[in-house]
This record gives structure tokens, sequence and C-alpha cells, in this order.
């Protein structure tokens, strides 16, 4: 298992996971919650790098498994990455939180 990119306590995960799960019936509900939560407190864009190549994160987004993908541009190209496998820079983005509460409903 992962290091975790930051210590959530228990009582903060719980209420993160309400925030973004509450009047959500089924999978799919809970995937657009989790993004209009992280797409709500993450401090976009933000650099990082991929296969150590600088990319800027200018969004995220739902692709067509509703999985959370962040979109990374370097130049003119784009590339969307899921955001549980998205090497973030140190210091950490603003709101990175939101993913590591993310990464630990999911269990990975």
């Amino acid at each position: 298992m992962r290091k975790p990119l930051l210590k959530l306590g228990k009582t903060k995960f719980e209420a993160m996971v309400e925030a973004a799960t509450v009047d959500c019936y089924n999978p799919s509900e809970q995937a657009t919650g989790w993004l209009t939560m992280i797409e709500e407190n993450l401090k976009l864009p933000f650099d990082t790098q991929l296969l150590g190549m600088p990319v800027t994160v200018e969004k995220v987004d739902l692709n067509q498994n509703e999985d959370i993908v962040a979109v990374c541009r370097r130049g003119k190209h784009r590339q969307t990455v899921p955001i549980l496998d998205l090497p973030l820079s140190t210091p950490l983005p603003s709101g990175a939180e939101w993913i590591e509460a993310y990464r630990r409903w999911t269990g990975r």
C-alpha cells in the first residue's frame, strides 16, 4: 500500500466523505460528488512532473469509466492521468487533501 501524501484525522476524513457523497445514491453520483469537491478545493492550475517531464495540471474531469482524471498539458500536448496516479509536486498544491481523502475512500 502506498504512503499517504498527508495525514487526515478520522473526524476530518469522515466529514470530507460526507461532504462529497451526501445525497449520492449510486457509484456514478459518488464519482461526481468527489469530482465536484476536488474541483472546488484543488487550486488549479499547478505544475508537477510526469515521466520526468514538467506538466501543468489544468483541470480535473471524469473519463468514460467515471474515474477522476487530471488533464495535464505540456506545450500543445494534453494527456489525462488518473488523479490517483498523478505524482504531486512539493509543496503540495492547495486542496491536495481532497485527493488524499478520495484515495483513502477508494481504498487505493
